[in-house]
């Protein structure tokens, strides 16, 4: 479910008043959450409280599916539409949407449009009965997939890959003796990155990619149990963490039986490769999974950039939210004071209206204020944890020397982007990358700091404590080959060599 959002390239990054109105970040896929109570209780509300703990993962749709195990019909009621958590969902959708299992998402588009018809969960009603699925990832065999099912007549109603898993998971299902069999089946076709939640008519059923890109975790909470992308979740509905789903693992919970494990498609750890951007910048910073903590992951990368980059300067200071940590951890590898430079505007959300390029008003002072008695006369380092076409940087930079700041040297918690994500994250083409052919000398007078340092990317493997990963956005290397088209059967560069991760 990706779509890669083009943009074109200013021809001077430096800019002119009123600033870029790009959100110069990658953006993640999505979030999803599912829940069953064995008691029977009402798990509506208990999903719209987990899907709010993941709105950072996604803030352009949002949905919820529940059945009554129960019930005479065991009927899917489902609301989903665009906007917040709390733009899609009123007090009066949980007298009607109620159920003792449901699969809740959030959703930020990367292939297939940002529509309603997008938004999941999706929901199907065919033979077997009822399906409703949410996912997090993106395949690079969709549009190929989705051809053969055409081919045969399937009809589709949206254009993102997540149907085509659940078109997959439906026919599977007919030839299937459980639906868990059918998911594990569906996906022995499916290349790529996927967290899936699906519910069945009496099964909660989760499956994670063998290579486990997406992070899915398992919660229990009294006698119900929860499938969600983020242990953060978990701690807000107060729920108890069990375990990670595993790579290559589909689990299957029903009152009868617990958690069911099949790792029929598990493939060695040392191939695996989960997304070091769910670590550096996506994931909350108080969420957990295989075994590493965001948060000591993004004080190690502060801790590696002042060892590697160090700067004689006043103050270490982060770029809200996700630089703070690794300031903080550059803080204390070098000795410099952290302190706070940026007063961050809370209420700028989704409809925020960005200024036009000929207002004064630039975008970012909106979303961002400097502290002035904090940096004033100061020399100050700062951490932010990525940087990619750089259309920010320039102001954020700017924006501390108009405060007072007598020297502005950034270190960056990733290395360079070079390379686009085929797996979910949302990365702009090759030349629109700030990094791309540039030198970071040339990057450093882009920005107009006193000085430049990226992580390195030998560091990115201590930074998550040795669990493999992929970087392909960073080096070109990727733990499978790319797709020469998307789902929307647009072509790359044919070429591109990408085992090499340069041209051919």
């Amino acid at each position: 479910m990706s779509e890669h959002r083009i943009f074109e390239m200013p021809e001077d990054f430096s800019g002119a008043e009123g600033g870029f109105l790009y959100d110069d970040k990658p953006h993640e896929e999505c979030g999803v959450f599912g829940m069953y109570d064995f008691d029977g209780n009402d798990v509506a509300s208990s999903i719209y409280y987990g899907l709010f703990a993941l709105q950072h993962r996604g803030q352009e749709s949002a949905g919820i599916a529940v059945s009554d195990t129960n019930g005479p019909k065991r009927a899917v009621k489902a609301r989903k539409d665009m906007g917040l958590v709390n733009e899609v969902f009123s007090p009066d959708d949980f007298e009607t949407v109620r159920g003792d299992i449901g699969v809740g998402h959030v959703r930020y588009s990367t292939a297939g449009s940002s529509t309603r018809e997008n938004a999941q969960p999706l929901v199907l009603n065919y033979v077997k009965g009822t399906l409703a699925l949410a996912h997090n990832g993106n395949l690079i065999n969709a549009h190929e997939l989705r051809k053969d099912l055409e081919y045969t007549g399937a009809i589709f109603q949206t254009t993102i890959d997540s149907e085509v898993i659940a078109y997959h998971i439906a026919r599977e299902r007919l030839n299937s003796r459980t639906a868990e069999e059918a998911v594990r089946r569906a996906c022995q076709k499916l290349k790529g990155a996927y967290a899936l939640v699906v519910m069945s008519p009496r099964k909660l059923i989760g499956a994670r990619d063998p290579y486990g890109f997406k992070p899915l975790v398992i919660g229990k909470r009294d006698n119900a149990y929860i499938l969600t992308s983020e242990t953060c979740a978990l701690e807000t509905i107060d729920a108890e963490f069990v375990r990670d789903v595993l790579p290559g693992e589909v689990v299957t919970i029903t009152p009868e039986e617990g958690i069911v494990s099949d790792m029929t498609m598990a493939i060695p750890a040392e191939k695996q490769a989960r997304c070091v951007f769910e670590y550096i910048y996506f994931a909350r910073p108080d969420t957990r999974f295989d075994g590493v903590g965001v948060y000591e992951s993004r004080i190690r990368a502060g801790r590696f950039l002042a060892i590697d980059s160090p700067v004689e300067a006043d103050l270490v200071v982060g770029v809200p939210e996700s630089g703070n940590a690794a300031a903080m951890g550059y803080a204390m590898e070098s000795g410099i004071p952290y302190g706070t430079a940026f007063i961050k505007n809370t209420y700028v959300g989704r409809t925020f209206i960005k200024p036009k390029q000929s207002s004064r008003e630039s975008s970012v002072r909106v979303k961002l204020n400097v502290l002035r008695e904090s940096v004033e006369g100061k020399r100050v380092i700062m951490i932010d944890d990525s940087i990619v076409r750089g259309t920010t940087s320039d102001r954020i930079v700017r924006m501390l020397r108009d405060a007072g700041a007598t020297e502005v040297h950034v270190r960056v918690g990733a290395p360079p982007f070079l390379w686009q994500c085929y797996f979910g994250t949302d990365i702009p083409a090759r030349e629109q990358l700030v990094a791309y052919n540039r030198t970071v000398e040339e990057i450093r007078q882009i920005i107009g700091a006193d000085s430049l340092g990226y992580l390195r990317v030998e560091r990115l493997s201590e930074m998550v404590g040795g669990v493999p990963i992929c970087n392909g956005c960073f080096t070109g290397t990727y733990p499978m080959d790319p797709p020469k088209e998307d789902i929307r059967g647009e072509y790359d560069d044919r070429d591109t060599d990408f085992s090499r991760g340069e041209k051919a």
